[in-house]
C-alpha cells in the first residue's frame, strides 16, 4: 500500500506559517523545510486555501491561517488534502467458497468502520495549536541538550 505524505506535509505547512510568521513565507522556502519541490507546497496550499484554512494573495509571498491555530482541528487538514482516501481498503475479490474468503470482507469491514471513527475522534480534537505547542517543546528539548 502506497500512502500518501499530503497530509502530513500540510500540517507541517500550516505550522511552518505560524512559527515562521513574519519571515520569507515562500513556497521555496517552505518547500526546503519539507523537502519536497516548491510546486507540491503550492498545490498543497492551494488545497488547504480551497477548504479556507488558508489566505493568500497572487504575487504575494505572505500566507496567513484563515483561523487562529486553536481553531483548525486535524480533520479539517484531513478533509481540505485528503477528502476522498480512506485508510484502509477490504480486497473485494476474495474466494466466496472459503471460510475465510467468504467472512472476511464482512468482519473487516466492521473492524475497519471503527477504527476509522476512532482515528477522526482523534484527529477531530487535536487542534493544530496543540501540534505546534509540541512542536515547540521538541525543539526546547532539543536546544537544552546541546548546552
Amino acid at each position: 500500500m502506497n500512502i500518501s505524505t499530503r497530509y502530513s506535509d500540510a500540517i507541517h505547512i500550516l505550522a511552518y506559517l505560524v512559527i515562521y510568521a513574519g519571515t520569507d513565507l515562500s513556497s521555496d522556502t517552505i518547500a526546503n523545510s519539507v523537502e519536497t519541490s516548491p510546486i507540491v507546497v503550492r498545490r498543497l496550499m492551494g488545497k488547504l486555501r480551497a477548504a479556507n484554512l488558508i489566505q493568500t494573495q497572487r504575487g504575494v509571498a505572505d500566507p496567513k491561517l484563515a483561523r487562529t491555530p486553536d481553531k483548525i482541528t486535524l480533520l479539517d487538514v484531513l478533509h481540505a488534502v485528503e477528502p476522498d482516501q480512506s485508510v484502509f481498503a477490504v480486497d473485494p475479490k476474495t474466494n466466496p467458497l472459503c471460510i475465510v474468503g467468504g467472512n472476511i470482507q464482512t468482519v473487516l469491514t466492521d473492524v475497519y468502520a471503527k477504527a476509522t471513527a476512532a482515528a477522526q475522534h482523534e484527529l477531530a480534537t487535536t487542534t493544530l495549536q496543540m501540534v505546534i505547542d509540541q512542536i515547540l517543546t521538541e525543539q526546547q528539548k532539543k536546544e537544552q541538550s546541546t548546552l
